[in-house]
């Protein structure tokens, strides 16, 4: 016997949208290395409260932590950057925050397709 998941229109639309919250926050990533993540990162804040009680709450969590984040490791490397020694270390920060945040994209977005909910 197999399980199916209904979701209700609720649900689905709260999905949708996160749906596309990551396509959009994975352009950004991609086009502008994260600089314009901060317009999806306002609906995210706008609509988390709608999704409240569904998996899509968490997805909306995840992607705000996901953006912070990435923030914090940007300015990180950016220190590095203005030691003039840190140059290579702060190459090496940005280069794996940058694999971060990609992981945490397309596991989010995989999860979302999956229903479940992030961590």
């Amino acid at each position: 016997m197999s399980q199916q998941l209904i979701l209700d229109n609720n649900v689905q639309q709260a999905k949708t949208l996160a749906w596309w919250l990551y396509l959009v926050h994975g352009a950004s990533f991609v086009f502008s290395l994260g600089a314009l993540s901060f317009i999806p990162l306002i609906i995210n804040y706008l609509k988390r409260g709608e999704s409240a009680g569904t998996f899509v709450h968490s997805h909306h969590d995840w992607q705000i932590r996901s953006f912070w984040w990435y923030v914090f490791w940007i300015v990180v490397g950016a220190i590095l950057w203005i030691t003039l020694i840190g140059i290579p270390v702060a190459l090496a920060v940005w280069g794996l925050a940058w694999l971060w945040k990609a992981y945490r994209l397309l596991r989010g977005f995989i999860d979302l397709n999956n229903n479940n909910p992030m961590p």
